[in-house]
């Protein structure tokens, strides 16, 4: 059914989900077209279940029951399922009911809710989910409460409730359990959701990387091609589990040395994840018939979807609703395949033939294949390792953000590394990236200045600048190019992190320590003079030196730089070895060593001990590409490895980054900071008045509210805006300032006049009649007539520092909270600073801190220090509106009088419009299409 059909329906409530295992389901009204589907649900039923919902023995339904159960008016009586194929495998339902517990409607606002999930479903989290989305429903339409009655005996559905969060009450009545569940979120509530989240798709994902059994759908008779290359590096990766291949016109057992078949479904055994490599307008069969085998996942490598143009972004739409009305999850399309070294694994899904990095502690993750290419060999070059890739091409399903889920918890990664061309929904990766990077580095080099064609999702209003600042509130560091994103991972994946920004510098070259020294003081860090070892230094040198920097409690981290020397005594491997064993005896410090034209140390330092290397040469001549080597060690466990650099700008932005982020990482283990509660809020009073205001506003429609509904809308949330009475007439000045009170201000609000105190346009301390009257004349007479420049009246406010205050909604951001001084500071030289919303309490007081000019906050020169905690208050009582309320796009105060003691905002524009149908803070959905 769709709006078109029936008005009524919602639309806005379908939505597909990851269930508990990793397969998914698409929840969505029931609707009177499903009579067919609910009664071939109901008969895969096991009569336990039935009894266990009807607390009778209950065998078919009733033609009445069906006309019940798909006859909704989706207001009192709603109804969802949860499909799999088109076949219902869960519903869900309330009544609206009154107190005494009749069926009733509005203000009413409690229901009764029951589930029924078919048994071959049950243990899924198919209740679950329905729970979370019936109960997103029932606020929607005003119900503040679920009643349920449950058998004793039907201890999964009273663990449904019991375990969802939701504050309730318990009883025993009448041979039944009796629930009530307040269907206010709180933070139990969201917590549960989220940790279900995370499992759900972090299962989703190791499903995809660690599967069983492999088809590859497209792989040529001749060899050639993409699907006969994706077929060999399977096999010479040599993948653990079964493999095939798949061919319509294949005429012999065998492709490649690989068992074939004409189709999937000819294969008599379960395949886990299937390899797509066929022309796009042969996909859709493909796929329907890895879903009708029972194939969990997809990898589709076939072009020709969202990156060729609105054609091929419809068929990229339509190639995901096709595949989650299977259960199943995408990489792709336009993708460059998987990899995972486990051990018990060793899959190459991908177009990367032999050799690939070994098994290591890096997680990558990319949106470009020919990015996922040069990071490969970048890896492999660089001796460093693997745990897992995936290389998403138009990310049309998985994403970065379910990678980030499965990384989370994968005790092979212990680095993640990212590339992304766009965040998709950006307040869901900050909030991942942010968990995510309090246990482990998170790595982002974000291409993809504006949207490429694939990427349905809007460019970013903010700077580059801001972007970064925002990512690394979140605990994610943000680096430019790919090469960073390398040379960063190989620090953080065989290092420990600094405990501070000192760095001690030591080498056989004065020149090339002067240049890390410099290079430290543009990175923020606070080197200590260069150790010049001379030309004449041998590898025993380099360890005394190298011993005796990680001994010292003066420094946090180590640069050492070498060059080549003529002699034919000092082979690679002995600096290398020298270098280990002094990084050995003192592991707690990072070390980053700068090289030049030292293509055997490389080699020789990224090698684990013992592990099995080319033996060097005598000479260390020019670059050579060094072999693949064994996998680097843990994060916690340095002396493995030692990464090294061409350049010392590249070693110390490196050491830099790992500086600033361990930096991160302690202050949020200390204090991660509050979202603080105010007591005076009244978050229901003003959705109530946002919804009103909305009533007569289209979707997709923006309404900017009048002085008076802004400073209302406000108030709610204990902000106050000064008053300001309108003055057409020098008359009505008068009358207005007798209101207000003297002393008064005079201005004007004509939009190019607005904020533009420079233009004259402002009179203050007007402290009488006369006054009022004399500039009133004087405005009118140098800017023009009152009608052009709408005159307004305020009292005065006490003297202080006039600032900016902003929360709008990015389309690449999320909602983003701004500050700035008012004026020239933040208007022509771009002194704002941005904090991602929710902000908490120390999110505030460092978004104050962190211009450029927040010393004239501070008593800069003598002045008097002005009234931060009020500033920081304002800052996150707007940062609660915002957050509450997505109806609400856009805030502007401007002016914000910060003076000794207190805060004056003395105008506000505020923005509204519908809100997106889900947000990250509603029940767990995929991205629709």
């Amino acid at each position: 059914m769709t709006i078109e059909s029936d008005p009524s329906y919602p639309a806005h409530w379908e939505a597909d989900v990851v269930l508990r295992d990793g397969g998914t389901a698409r929840i969505r009204p029931i609707t009177t077209e499903d009579a067919g589907r609910l009664v071939s649900f109901y008969e895969q039923v096991s009569d336990e279940s039935k009894y266990y919902r009807f607390f009778a023995p209950y065998p078919r339904l009733s033609d009445r029951d069906v006309h019940r159960f798909t006859h909704h008016d989706y207001v009192d009586r709603v109804g969802l399922a949860a499909t799999i194929g088109g076949e219902f495998i869960g519903t869900v339902r309330y009544d609206r009911i009154g107190v005494d517990g009749r069926p009733a409607s509005g203000p009413a606002d409690e229901a009764e809710v029951a589930f029924l999930v078919q048994d071959a479903h049950q243990g899924r989290g198919v209740a679950s989910a329905l729970l979370e989305h019936i109960g997103a429903v029932a606020r929607e339409r005003g119900i503040r409460r679920f009643a349920a009655e449950v058998l004793p005996a039907n201890t999964k559905m009273i663990k449904v409730f019991t375990d969802a969060g939701y504050q309730q009450k318990r009883s025993f009545e009448d041979g039944s359990v009796h629930l009530t569940l307040d269907l206010e979120p709180t933070a139990e509530s969201l917590a549960v959701q989220r940790a279900r989240e995370q499992r759900a798709e972090a299962h989703s994902v190791q499903r995809l990387l660690a599967p069983g059994s492999v088809a590859v759908v497209g792989v040529s008779r001749s060899g050639a091609g993409v699907g006969a290359a994706a077929l060999r590096n399977l096999r010479d990766s040599g993948f653990h589990g079964h493999l095939y291949a798949v061919n319509e016109a294949v005429t012999r057992d065998l492709l490649d040395g690989v068992r074939a078949y004409r189709t999937i479904d000819a294969i008599d055994a379960p395949v886990d994840l299937a390899v797509i490599a066929v022309p796009a307008d042969r996909v859709p069969e493909a796929v329907a018939a890895c879903g009708e085998h029972g194939v969990q996942g997809l990898v589709v490598l076939s072009a020709g979807y969202g990156e060729s143009g609105p054609a091929g972004l419809a068929r990229q739409r339509e190639l995901v609703r096709q595949v989650r009305s299977y259960g199943m999850r995408l990489i792709g399309p336009n993708a460059y395949g998987v990899i995972n070294t486990a051990p018990e694994v060793e899959l190459n899904a991908s177009l990367t033939p032999a050799p690939i990095p070994t098994r290591g502690r890096i997680g990558l993750f990319t949106q470009s294949g020919a990015i996922g290419i040069a990071l490969l060999s970048a890896l492999l070059r660089r001796g460093e390792g693997l745990s897992s890739f995936v290389s998403a091409g138009n990310r049309a399903d998985v994403s970065g953000n379910d990678i980030l889920q499965y990384w989370y918890d994968d005790e092979a990664t212990d680095v993640a590394l990212l590339y992304l061309e766009t965040l998709g929904n950006p307040r869901k990766f900050t909030r991942l990236a942010r968990r995510t990077a309090a246990v482990k580095p998170v790595v982002v080099a974000k291409g993809g200045r504006h949207s490429p064609a694939g990427h349905v999702v809007p460019d970013t209003r903010l700077p580059e600048a801001t972007v970064s600042a925002l990512l690394r509130q979140a605990g994610v560091i943000r680096v430019d190019t790919v090469t960073e994103l390398v040379d960063v991972g190989l620090l953080l994946a065989a290092q420990p992190l600094p405990a501070g920004p000192r760095i001690a510098i030591l080498g056989n070259s004065e020149s090339l320590g002067i240049l890390t020294y410099d290079a430290c003081l543009t990175q923020g860090l606070r080197p200590l003079p260069p150790l010049d070892l001379t030309t004449a230094a041998a590898p025993a040198d380099f360890r005394t030196a190298l011993t005796e920097a990680l001994r010292s409690e003066d420094c946090d981290a180590v640069v050492v730089t070498a060059i080549p020397w003529v002699s034919e005594d000092a082979p690679a491997d002995d600096l290398a070895g020298a270098l280990r064993e002094a990084v050995a005896a003192y592991p707690g410090k990072p070390v980053a060593v700068v090289h030049v034209e030292l293509a055997e140390l490389v080699e020789a330092l990224s090698a684990v001990r013992g592990a099995p290397h080319p033996a060097p040469s005598r000479s260390w001549g020019p670059a050579a590409e060094p072999a693949p080597c064994a996998p680097a060690g843990p994060l916690s466990a340095a002396g493995d490895s030692i990464p090294s650099y061409p350049a010392a700008e590249r070693a110390v932005k490196a050491v830099a980054e790992a500086v600033r982020y361990g930096q991160w990482r302690r202050a949020t283990a200390d204090d991660d900071g509050r979202v603080p509660e105010y007591e005076d809020i009244d978050e229901a009073g003003t959705a109530d008045r946002l919804a009103r205001l909305l009533t007569d506003v289209d979707p997709g429609a923006v309404l900017t509210l009048t002085d008076r509904d802004a400073r209302d809308l406000l108030a709610a949330y204990g902000i106050r805006v000064l008053p300001t009475l309108p003055a057409p007439s020098a008359d009505a000045a008068v009358r207005a300032a007798g209101v207000l009170g003297y002393p008064v201000a005079l201005k004007t609000t004509a939009p190019h006049l607005r904020h533009r105190a420079d233009l004259g346009g402002v009179r203050l301390d007007l402290t009488n009649e006369a006054e009022l009257r004399r500039s009133y004349e004087e405005l009118t007479d140098a800017l023009g007539k009152p009608a052009e420049l709408q005159p307004v009246v305020q009292p005065m406010v006490a003297r202080g520092v006039d600032t900016v205050v902003r929360s709008v909604i990015d389309p690449a951001a999320g909602a983003v909270l701004s500050f700035g001084l008012a004026g020239v500071a933040s208007e022509l030289l771009g002194d704002t600073a941005h904090r991602l919303v929710p902000a908490t309490d120390r999110d505030a007081a460092g978004l104050i801190r962190s211009i450029r000019t927040a010393p004239l906050l501070f008593g800069w020169r003598g002045s008097d220090p002005v009234d931060t905690p009020a500033l920081e208050e304002l800052l996150l009582r707007l940062s609660r509106l915002v957050d509450d309320h997505p109806e609400v796009i856009g805030v502007s105060l401007e002016p914000v009088v910060v003076a000794a003691e207190g805060v004056s905002v003395l105008s506000a524009t505020v923005r509204v419009a519908h809100p997106p149908a889900r947000g990250d803070l509603g029940p767990r959905t995929l991205p629709s299409y």
